[in-house]
């Protein structure tokens, strides 16, 4: 019987909304994504409350808010308690990633959904991969392999295979199959006819120009506008995208030699940029080459000052510059504050590099006919003082107060029970943070106690033995050596502190990035502020353009990918009704005839109509066996007869009379350049010819498909020509090419 597969979109199902899938393999839950945008509203993980606790393991494709930014939440309140794997890119840029979303609405607001403890927990739980590493699952998911692909798009993004038995399942969405300055292409090309294949219909619709056209009509663009004294303001996320701008135009002005300002303004700005140096083997070629040849690091930057604060920012020489700022959707973060302070300079250029999020104000300038005034909110922390500051700290005071009272309750029933207790001779004393395990240290590594020597009266009691204060004598343990040491008590944690200029980013021995001080001290201050907001009038005379450097395969080049691939079954997410519509047609007549495209809720059975059965190959047939040497592999043909079920293993016997002859199978991949070569080097002239390869004066041998592609599985090698000596020769080197069974 074929593996049960079920998948159940969650979000992200005939719209653009964040992914999130439940996939369930047999019994086995996964949670394909854990997405968020960037508004942050609650009610869009609706779907997850259930489903939460029940999810066995989870598989992240990227490391933006819309493939993981509901992760710290979920983990924190909805019972996410899964496995979480990833590749090492995703998990350190998505804690970027969420550092900064939390970090630009706590500066403005009193966000309270997850905070920066509650992102390092969700990220602890997590199993980096690498790509093509094939990871056996153990337990309830025993039997089943999952293995991440790189996918493109952005750093560390993954294609993920799950195998269960013979099927292949793939989760690929957001692929791009051309290779970047930073980052290779996907490979999902290089799979054919699997069980399921799970991608997105987001680019459908969309063909993009000319990459050569398009990169120089944005050089073109930002020039023109500095020269004339304006600034540049490129809404980016916060270690996606970014990263192939920073290094286009990074080298551009090396190039050039430009003087302009340019600045990555972020809350981690230096800490991203600090990641992507030390993942150089994740990214292109041509850039693991450069460094492993030269010791050339791309991301060594010396055009692109990295900030992490307005002062910052607005310590830059007067003139025109170019501002990378977070966020894309401009919600928040240093871009809606650029944009609400540039916006009404004509001189400006706000240029969009990828679409916004739907309901974003990004989206509402990104329209055919943008509004001339949008009205915002803003909103701003300020200290506070006079009365209200009297107010909270007398609210503050009855709170500790009462904390205090709660907790001394306990203590003074432990002063009551001690004397009852001690009868035996000693009196111990109650040690208020004694849990039994030793002494907690306090500032400076000393050992703090806190006793609780308050008697209320000193009333005598009742076994005659008077209250005294607690004394606790410490003796020290001695062999015939001396005093015995306990060396664990004296091991520094040793740390690698990066020097970053202006700021100071920890890395710790594990990989964790921490925010830069500056930040981390403002997050501890304590001093009481409120939140004020005001609606605001914001009138639009600044240039608005945008300009797709997405990364994501386009519509066409999608349906070529599909047609290549040709899954048994194919299901569509992501991606807007139409989209979806389109591609879903298209894929029923050129690609297979079962494909799905589940709205919000629904679950879509797709279990393979294939079954499959564990055969045993007993021990009489495998001693007539002849095996061929294929690469690793070792290949033959076997004939026997199927014996009666035992454990749910079928015996393979040999058969009981002789077998009918077999037609040779031809095992390989033949390449016709290479089959020319070999040609030449015996002496045989070739040359193609019309598609085909024309071999000596009479015959031909071309490759055929099922549709015209050349895919493997599904090949036919045909050979034209009358019969003669000629004709056999050049069989026999065709033959050579095929290891033949």
């Amino acid at each position: 019987m074929g593996t049960s597969v079920q998948l159940t979109p969650l979000s992200g199902a005939h719209s653009e909304a964040p992914l999130c899938y439940l996939l369930d393999v047999d019994g086995f839950r996964f949670l394909l994504d854990c997405g968020w945008d960037d508004r942050f509203d609650i009610a869009a993980l609706e779907p997850l409350v259930s489903i939460c606790p029940t999810i066995d393991a989870v598989l992240l494709s990227h490391p933006d808010t819309l493939h993981l930014g509901a992760l710290p939440y979920a983990v924190k309140n909805l019972g996410l308690g899964a496995i979480i794997y990833c590749t090492l890119p995703v998990n350190r840029m998505g804690l970027m990633y969420m550092y900064d979303h939390y970090l630009s609405r706590r500066a403005v607001s009193n966000f309270d959904l997850f905070n920066l403890d509650d992102v390092d927990m969700a990220f602890q739980n997590s199993v980096q991969m690498t790509y093509s590493q094939h990871l056996p699952l153990t337990g309830k998911g025993e039997g089943i392999v999952i293995t991440p692909y790189t996918s493109g798009h952005l750093l560390g993004g993954t294609m993920w295979k799950i195998t269960k038995d013979t099927e292949d399942i793939i989760y690929a969405v957001d692929f791009n199959h051309r290779k970047e300055r930073h980052l290779n292409g996907t490979v999902l090309e290089s799979f054919v006819r699997p069980a399921v294949l799970i991608t997105d219909a987001y680019n459908a619709l969309n063909n993009q120009p000319v990459r050569r056209q398009r990169d120089q009509e944005f050089v073109d663009a930002i020039i023109t506008v500095l020269r004339a004294g304006g600034n540049v303001l490129l809404p980016v996320e916060t270690a996606g995208r970014v990263l192939e701008l920073i290094l286009y135009l990074e080298q551009y002005w090396s190039l050039q030699r430009l003087s302009y300002s340019m600045a990555f303004l972020t809350n981690v700005s230096i800490s991203t940029v600090e990641f992507a140096k030390s993942l150089l083997e994740w990214m292109s070629d041509a850039i693991a080459k450069s460094f492993e040849h030269n010791r050339d690091n791309a991301f060594q930057l010396k055009s692109i000052k990295l900030f992490h604060t307005r002062k910052e920012l607005d310590e830059l020489p007067e003139g025109p510059k170019v501002v990378f700022a977070s966020t894309a959707s401009l919600e928040a973060g240093f871009a809606r504050e650029l944009f609400v302070e540039w916006a009404c300079d004509s001189k400006n250029l706000v240029l969009f590099t990828e679409r916004g999020q739907f309901g974003t104000l990004a989206r509402m300038l990104q329209s055919e006919s943008p509004p001339k005034v949008v009205k915002l909110t803003t909103s701003k922390k300020i200290p506070l003082s006079g009365e209200e500051l009297k107010s909270y700290e007398e609210d503050q005071n009855r709170l500790k107060r009462e904390a205090a009272r709660k907790a001394a309750k306990p203590a003074e029933e432990g002063n009551q029970a001690s004397p009852a207790a001690g009868a035996g001779g000693d009196v111990a004393g109650t040690n208020a943070n004694d849990s039994g395990g030793g002494q907690p240290l306090g500032e400076g590594g000393h050992a703090a106690v806190l006793w609780n020597v308050f008697m209320d009266g000193f009333k005598s009691a009742g076994t005659g033995i008077a209250p005294m204060f607690p004394f606790q004598e410490y003796s020290n343990e001695w062999d015939e050596y001396g005093e015995i040491i306990n060396a664990d008590e004296f091991v520094m944690r040793e740390e690698e502190t990066i020097d970053l200029g202006t700021s100071h980013t920890t890395t710790t021995r594990d990989g964790e990035s921490r925010m830069d001080s500056e930040a981390e001290d403002m997050l501890l201050d304590e001093k009481p502020c409120k939140v004020v907001s005001d609606t605001i009038s914001v009138e639009i005379k600044c240039g608005l353009q945008y300009m797709d450097f997405e990364g994501r395969s386009d519509g066409r080049s999608i349906k070529t990918i599909l047609a290549h691939v040709v899954p048994l079954k194919l299901v569509l997410v992501h991606g807007s009704a139409e989209a979806t519509e389109h591609l879903r047609q298209h894929s029923l007549k050129h690609v297979c005839p079962h494909v799905f495209a589940p709205m919000i809720g629904q679950t879509v059975d797709v279990t393979s109509d294939l079954s499959a059965y564990k055969v045993r190959l007993t021990e009489r047939l495998m001693s007539n066996v002849l095996f061929k040497k294929l690469g690793d592999y070792e290949l033959a043909w076997i004939d026997g007869e199927v014996g009666s079920q035992e454990d749910d293993i079928l015996p393979l016997l040999p058969n009981s009379r002789i077998p009918p002859p077999h037609k040779a199978v031809f095992v390989g991949d033949l390449k016709l350049a290479d089959f020319k070569q070999l040609l030449a080097n015996k002496g045989v002239q070739a040359e193609f010819t019309s598609g085909a390869l024309r071999c000596g004066e009479s015959i031909a041998v071309r490759k055929v498909g099922g549709d015209g592609l050349q895919k493997s599985g599904n090949q036919q090698v045909i050979m034209e020509g009358p019969l003669s000596e000629e004709y056999y020769r050049i069989r026999e080197y065709l033959y050579s090419q095929f290891y033949m069974l």
